[in-house]
């Protein structure tokens, strides 16, 4: 899709993502190995009483689901940033389901502009369990086809 044919407010649904535990374990013993992600034992010790998904794990399981969406389809150039809060635990066996909305648009020259993406993930109980923004750099149209 390219730069004209988004606007402000567009949303997609995102479709739902399962925390499956051995894969959450795995991931966390690869990428955010502390007991809290890793030792159940050490787990029902926390406020949270088990073990909760590495955050990253539980936006990059929304986010594979976002891509499968495909937004913007071959008119996406580049990822520019994306910066993401995490509100509540993700836990093992949680399905998370969410929201892409355009939240921001800027025109940056003739060739592309900047798309501002607001993902909302919510887990099976409703509740928010993170927000994300992120920045992509979206084709114009060529002037050719305008």
């Amino acid at each position: 899709m390219y730069f004209e044919d988004i606007s402000l407010g567009m949303t997609v649904d995102i479709a739902p993502a399962v925390i499956e535990k051995d894969r959450m374990i795995d991931f966390a013993l690869l990428y955010d190995n502390v007991p809290l992600h890793t030792d159940e034992e050490y787990a029902k010790t926390t406020p949270f009483g088990r073990l909760i998904a590495p955050g990253v794990m539980s936006f990059m399981a929304v986010w594979a689901k976002y891509l499968e969406a495909d937004f913007f389809a071959s008119e996406l150039l580049a990822g520019k940033s994306t910066k993401i809060e995490w509100i509540k635990p993700v836990f093992a066996e949680d399905v998370l389901t969410g929201k892409a909305t355009v939240t921001k648009m800027i025109k940056r020259n003739p060739r592309n502009g900047l798309v501002e993406i607001t993902i909302d993930a919510y887990n099976q109980n409703g509740e928010l369990v993170l927000t994300d923004i992120t920045e992509a750099i979206v084709k114009c149209r060529p002037a050719e086809q305008v």
